[in-house]
């Protein structure tokens, strides 16, 4: 990513989305986002994208072993979803006193 110009996404933490690509992909079953990687431009989707991770044994974890992680995806392979529509749906975004509010493209609801 460019250092320069920090890129604007219209997916934030919470947000509600759809995966539209990939081994994943789903367009009828909603997941949460548990974080927005602004730099390298992935998110970590709750559900999704699920790796094997080894792990040595520590002080908290005498054990050790295998666990099952979530990795980040693009972030273009994400769509929010909309409640009122039941889908995927595109973003608009616009300042009403000098707020930021995302509503969806679909139904016109604003997104929270």
């Amino acid at each position: 990513m460019n250092k320069r110009f920090k890129p604007k996404f219209s997916i934030k933490k919470g947000d509600s989305v759809v995966v539209i690509a990939g081994d994943d992909k789903d367009l009828k079953k909603p997941h949460q986002v548990l974080e927005v990687l602004v730099d390298e431009a992935r998110v970590l989707v709750k559900g999704v994208n699920i790796v094997t991770k080894h792990t040595k044994p520590t002080a908290q974890n005498t054990k050790g072993g295998i666990q099952k992680v979530e990795a980040p995806i693009a972030i273009s392979n994400v769509m929010l979803w909309d409640a009122k529509s039941g889908g995927p749906s595109k973003i608009s975004r616009t300042r009403k006193d000098g707020k930021l509010i995302r509503t969806a493209k679909k139904s016109g609801e604003v997104i929270k």
